[in-house]
């Protein structure tokens, strides 16, 4: 696996600009929700795209049907954001927002507005702040579903991501009962790996 490619201060300086944007991602999924959201420590990996699911399974320990949403970022830095939750607890998600969303059919569009409700609370927050932290300013592709009822290999089908390798971050937000988890990956193109090294240590330098 090219982990090489970042050195370890690169990693660790990336790992700390993913711990900001992701704390600005928890606040505002906990405004949405109104509940207290914990998150995980960003893991930053350098993986072969052929491999991401494999890489994200092994981060994750996820092997059941996950809901996807996936929404493109551009700037110098571009790639791509996927919002992963366990299909089977989307349910949990009702009974949060002090009910908020528990009236409404389950089966019904309501449901999908809550999905890309959440995912824009994530995406939104944590790729902007991570960005401009870079000193890029991002601009956002109309977020897609890719499924309710899908395998992380369905995720990472062939012909999404046209990269040979890719940046990876991950981190895990969930509900304070544990109920409910989230799963934000950010997926950073090849030719954009060398705009983050080299903007990561600009920051590094005025320091």
């Amino acid at each position: 696996m090219p982990d090489r490619i970042l050195t370890e201060l690169q990693r660790d300086a990336l790992q700390e600009i993913a711990n900001l944007g992701m704390g600005q991602a928890a606040t505002r999924l906990s405004a949405l929700l109104d509940e207290f959201i914990e998150l995980s420590v960003p893991r930053v990996r350098v993986v072969e795209v052929r491999e991401a699911a494999l890489a994200l399974h092994e981060m994750t320990g996820i092997d059941g049907p996950v809901v996807a949403v996936r929404q493109g970022f551009r700037s110098e830095i571009k790639g791509e954001a996927l919002v992963i939750c366990r299909s089977d607890e989307i349910g949990a998600l009702y009974t949060l927002n002090g009910g908020a969303y528990a009236a409404t059919d389950r089966e019904s569009p309501m449901n999908t507005e809550l999905i890309f409700d959440v995912a824009n609370a994530l995406t939104g927050a944590c790729v902007s702040a991570m960005l401009d932290q870079l000193g890029r300013l991002p601009v956002f592709t109309q977020p897609g579903l890719l499924g309710e009822h899908v395998m992380l290999d369905e995720v990472f089908q062939p012909g999404l991501l046209a990269w040979d390798f890719a940046l990876l971050v991950e981190v895990n937000f969930a509900s304070k009962d544990q109920r409910f988890r989230a799963h934000l990956v950010m997926l950073m193109a090849e030719d954009s790996i060398q705009h983050v090294s080299q903007a990561i240590d600009a920051l590094l330098h005025s320091l």
